[in-house]
């Protein structure tokens, strides 16, 4: 009888045990998968962090397009009391040598005179002359004019414009006073000085923005070389010298590009709430496996005792 209580005390301290070492193994994989669970509860507020943040901040993307010509831009041009002697179309680069410098000449391009109130102060008129520009930036076309100014009381000269996007445009306006006002409050303006021949490189940049709206810009680069004065009477006049030409045939588009990816975002998620229902079923069935091992460990527990009283 001795000998049948121990045996049974030993079976049931080695069921004891091996119960624990389960008990305490499902312990260890629970805490495991509640890791696993705040990680991956992690990755989503992560992830919706990152597709907010990149739906803030858009990335710039930059292209070039490739033009044979380009639509001819519009050269607005403030002379002031500088007097338009001569206006022509060269090619490849080349003008020719000057003949009779500060005299009328052929006026060869073709052009538009507007006068408009600016569109900041109502009381200033302005007096403007429109010329079309170069198109053909494969023959390198471009655009050579001549100003004279006779005599000014002014410290330093020098003559106003503007480039537009189309001097099309500017011909089938209704309305052209008001369209260059607009002009001139959209586009920036600048400057060439008298006595100089100022080699103005042209390049235009299209951005698309968030509204789907396209503005244009012009980016220029300019040369100016010293004009050699040979006239024998050239006392109180001033000459200018301006060509307009396109420096590429490159259009550069810039428009904003959302990188966040909706589908990856998706897929991810819908991973992470697959493994999130995965971690719960299981954790679920290992606290029901759990609490049937103890309920079975304490039946065995009270068999035993009941066999031995």
């Amino acid at each position: 009888f001795q000998r049948q209580e121990l045996k049974a005390t030993f079976d049931t301290s080695t069921r004891f045990s091996k119960s624990c070492l389960k008990n305490v193994f499902s312990v260890i994989l629970l805490f495991i998968y509640l890791l696993l669970m705040a990680v991956a509860i992690f990755l989503v507020y992560q992830t919706i962090a990152d597709f907010r943040e990149k739906l803030k901040h858009p990335v710039m993307s930059v292209s070039y397009k490739e033009v044979p010509t380009y639509d001819a831009p519009g050269i607005a041009l403030f002379p002031g009391k500088a007097e338009l002697l001569t206006c022509k179309h060269h090619f490849y680069d080349y003008i020719p040598p000057l003949v009779n410098p500060g005299q009328p000449g052929e006026i060869e391009c073709l052009t538009e005179t507007v006068n408009y109130t600016a569109p900041f102060t109502n009381e200033t008129k302005k007096h403007a002359i429109i010329v079309e520009g170069p198109r053909d930036v494969k023959k390198r076309e471009l655009v050579f004019m001549q100003f004279h100014l006779n005599e000014t009381d002014q410290d330093f000269s020098a003559i106003d414009y503007l480039l537009f996007n189309s001097f099309q445009e500017f011909l089938s306006s209704p309305n052209k006073s008001e369209f260059m006002k607009v002009c001139e409050s959209s586009y920036s303006s600048w400057k060439f000085s008298g006595g100089f021949r100022t080699w103005v490189k042209m390049s235009l940049v299209k951005t698309k923005e968030e509204d789907s709206r396209e503005t244009v810009e012009f980016r220029q680069e300019i040369s100016v070389v010293n004009y050699i004065e040979r006239r024998t009477k050239a006392e109180g006049d001033q000459l200018f010298f301006v060509v307009f030409e396109w420096k590429d045939p490159f259009i550069q588009e810039v428009q904003d590009i959302v990188t966040a990816n909706p589908w990856n975002m998706i897929a991810l998620l819908c991973g992470v709430f697959l493994a999130l229902f995965k971690a719960a079923d299981f954790a679920k069935l290992s606290v029901k496996w759990m609490i049937k091992i103890r309920k079975r460990h304490l039946k065995r527990r009270s068999q035993i005792l009941n066999h031995i009283s």
